[in-house]
């Protein structure tokens, strides 16, 4: 007998791979994992089926997902056969959904799951309660959750197992990442951009990603859409995006086995031939990798057919394919004979062991996929080599006059870092490293670049197969080999225009939720290097991009995750840059967000003044304010408070003048480095005591907040303060379009004029005598508005100002 298995050029044909022992084993081990499958999903006892099933053997609440679990561990069981046969390095990245039977049974089958919690042993009462966990209250959920060993990916959102396996792979010269798509997932966006991730995948330096399209044909109730398009557009789809496709397809368990093993040794050995001759060579260029279409039916092995409706190979085996079986004694019987058609008995001994003779298929040690300490990337991690931020200082021999580009300072400190860590260090952005000023890290690497080069992008275009500037048009893509990247022991950066961050808005979301779960619940996993993200390109210099580039709002996301793992700052000038970056680039089980406009913008405190103040997070600078004149009671009239580059020097200009208006005005500044430090302390580790809170701020005089970001932020963090309602914020209100930036400003409110009206209005003792200067800050309003409309520009007053005093 032979076997066919198409390519994109090619119909390879050889005799079985397998032998009869062979296929017996592997089939059998494949029959425990299944087994184990439908057990997660249904029972809470008699897990060896020892005696009759009945209804109280069986979960209350049946959740979980069956349909793509037989053809999760159907690959995992062939992969670990190549592991054992070439001694590989591999992991294995779940992208179906809640696909987690098909990968915690293999898990506990290799002993893994075991080792890492004692309680679930290898034996009748270790497997009743592997059982009884499963999408039960106070245990795991029904997709692949951090709690898994050998998972650096959850199934619960899709469209990021490519994306996240690139990410391992990238560095790790010796590994394998197989990636298995769900073709439901294929659907979606993220997905569908990562595809393209193998024109950045050098063979030298970088380890391989074997991509397998699991098409079982149906979502949750739709059919997919890869799955009912004709073979040959398939194919040619898939030679598009530079890949050699190879298809498995069909139901017969006995074909499939021996399909699959010729399949994956023919990829393997592909591999394998691809990295042989880059490394042998040293020319690094892009080759057509391997990929798989696996096509099985979905539910594959279970029941064919359940109160006369198709389940077996239609959407109905996607969850759970009866759920009545605590009413329904059909179902019960069904249900027990769908388990007892594995026969475990012949799987299992007395005492609730795998066989021996199954043992033995699984690899060992560090070469189980569940015990990779790749997947526990905080085990393989190494810290940065970070040279001294002070080195990078901008001298400030006085505040608020001297000009720098911030991003532009921090960037010759980041392309220090790269230099010194050429191996675990990576810079992740859509196209726009020059753009937020970062490109003096080409002057130690390029962006990667695996795709045709032509002779013009000498000039100026930066690329190489070599680079570790990792540019494309996709934020999700990014975003998802950063993740894998960090996730497998790495370091990195990913900046963005801060209006687009929204387009990873999820993606942030799960991993959080991920370094949330880790932190708190799962001890076994080692911490990671933080998810740095830096925001440029802010809202308030969007002269030309306009309204669709103005939106500060992913902070507020931020906001709304777990305190545990969340940062937010937003550094005034490029000494505190300098410190705040290095602060993130050091930590770990964070995400740390950073606000930082790429513009010319004064610089305002020496790199001591800057440690002391972001390490502090929030301070009094008092060279801007006038209350501690040594005279009773020394209190301010007025807090004026400001967070962000831009919005702190309208606030500033807005002291000055005040200063100057009202001599006898007592104004206290205080700048925010740390948002979260407005936060109390029961709400976030960061935040302030309310004794801390009323002393910077006092418990009852007027604070005037300028803020970079939308208004009603501050509220939120503030909430608990004492008189909250003293406490008037300005920030984005979403009116913008093509402004001078001051006529943004205005349009606003956060502008200086603005503010000494507000604070006019809210400070008793000014009453009417301020009437005047009330007049004068509305005339400059109008005067400046006409003078942008008219000139295109701001005044040389503004676009020079300094700090006078």
């Amino acid at each position: 007998m032979t076997i066919a298995t198409s390519s994109a050029t090619s119909s390879v044909k050889t005799e079985m791979p397998l032998s009869a022992e062979e296929l017996r084993k592997i089939h059998a081990y494949w029959r425990a994992a299944n087994y184990l499958a439908v057990g997660m999903i249904y029972l809470k006892d008699n897990p060896l089926l020892k005696e009759p099933l009945k209804p109280e053997h069986v979960k209350k609440r049946l959740l979980g997902h069956w349909g793509s679990s037989p053809g999760l561990s159907f690959l995992y069981i062939h992969l670990n056969r190549l592991i054992n046969k070439y001694d590989l390095n591999a992991l294995y990245v779940a992208g179906p959904g809640h696909g987690a039977p098909g990968i915690l049974g293999p898990a506990y089958l290799e002993g893994t799951y075991s080792e890492v919690y004692p309680d679930k042993g290898q034996d009748e009462e270790g497997l009743q309660k592997f059982f009884k966990q499963f999408s039960f209250p106070g245990h795991i959920g029904s997709h692949v959750t951090p709690e898994t060993p050998g998972s650096i990916h959850e199934g619960g959102e899709l469209g990021y197992s490519l994306s996240h396996a690139y990410g391992a792979a990238y560095d790790n010269p010796d590994l394998l990442v197989a990636a298995v798509v769900g073709d439901g997932e294929a659907e979606t966006g993220p997905l569908a951009t990562a595809w393209h991730s193998n024109k950045y995948l050098n063979p030298i330096r970088d380890g391989a990603v074997l991509p397998i399209l699991h098409l079982n044909g149906y979502k949750i109730a739709n059919p997919t859409l890869l799955s009912r398009i004709p073979h040959e557009e398939l194919e040619t789809l898939f030679q598009g995006y530079g890949y050699r496709p190879y298809f498995v397809e069909g139901s017969d368990p006995e074909i499939m086995h021996q399909k699959m093993a010729q399949t994956l040794e023919t990829c393997v050995q592909e591999i394998r031939r691809i990295q042989e001759e880059a490394r042998r060579t040293g020319v690094a260029k892009r080759p057509r990798w391997p990929m798989i279409v696996f096509r099985s039916p979905k539910g594959w092995t279970g029941p064919d057919a359940v109160k006369g409706h198709k389940v077996e190979g239609f959407w109905r085996a996607h969850q759970v394919p009866m759920s009545d079986v605590h009413q329904n004694p059909e179902s019960l019987t069904i249900l027990e004979d769908w388990m007892h058609s594995y026969k475990p008995e012949e799987l299992f001994d007395e005492t609730g062991k795998l066989i021996p003779e199954l043992q033995e298929l699984s690899p060992k040690g560090a070469r189980r996929m569940s015990a990779n300490p790749i997947t526990n990337g905080g085990l393989v991690r190494k810290d940065l080599r970070r040279p001294d931020f002070r080195d990078y200082a901008v001298e400030v021999p006085r505040p608020g006059h001297v000009e720098a580009q911030n991003t532009r300072i921090m960037s010759f400190y980041l392309r220090d870092v790269m230099r010194d860590n050429m191996h675990n260090f990576r810079v992740f952005g859509p196209d726009e490293t020059a753009s937020n000023r970062l490109q003096a890290l080409y002057e130690v690497t390029k962006k990667a670049w695996m795709a045709e080069i032509l002779p013009e992008d000498e000039d100026g275009g930066f690329l190489s197969p070599d680079g570790r500037v990792m540019e494309m048009l996709s934020e999700h893509t990014l975003e998802g080999w950063l993740e894998g990247y960090l996730l497998t022991g790495r370091h990195g950066l990913f900046h963005t225009y801060e209006a687009f961050a929204h387009v990873i808005d999820s993606m942030f979301n799960q991993h959080a939720k991920w370094l949330d779960i880790c932190k708190n619940e799962v001890p076994w996993r080692a911490p990671v290097s933080s998810l740095n993200i830096l925001l440029s390109s802010v809202v308030w210099r969007q002269d030309h991009n306009g309204f669709s580039h103005q939106d500060p709002g992913f902070i507020d996301l931020v906001t709304n995750k777990s305190a545990e793992v969340t940062r937010i700052y937003l550094p005034p000038d490029a000494n505190c840059l300098l410190s705040v970056m290095d602060h993130c680039l050091k930590s770990k089980n964070y995400v740390n967000v950073i606000v930082a406009d790429k513009q010319d913008h004064l610089q305002y405190l020496t790199m001591d003044e800057a440690i002391a103040h972001c390490t502090k997070g929030i301070g009094i600078w008092e060279w801007a304010s006038n209350d501690d004149c040594g005279q009773e009671p020394d209190e301010p009239d007025v807090v004026m408070a400001s967070c962000g580059d831009i919005l702190t020097r309208e606030a500033l200009a807005a002291t000055a003048i005040l200063r100057e208006e009202f001599p006898d005005l007592k104004v206290r500044f205080i700048n925010v480095v740390d948002l979260f430090r407005l936060q109390s302390e029961v709400d976030h580790p960061h935040g302030l005591s309310d004794r801390d809170f009323d002393s910077l701020f006092t418990p009852d005089k007027p604070v005037m907040f300028n803020f970079h970001g939308y208004p009603w932020l501050i509220h939120k963090l503030t909430y608990r303060r004492s008189n909250q309602e003293r406490i008037h914020v300005r920030g984005y209100k979403e009116k913008g379009n093509i402004n001078t930036p001051l006529e943004l400003a205005i349009r606003n409110q956060v502008d200086r004029f603005n503010l000494v009206i507000d604070v006019i209005d809210r400070v008793p003792k000014l009453g009417s005598a301020a009437a005047y200067v009330k007049e004068r800050m509305k005339n400059q309003i109008i005067e400046h508005m006409h003078y942008a409309r008219e000139h295109g520009t701001d005044k040389p007053e503004i676009t020079s100002w300094t700090w006078p005093y």
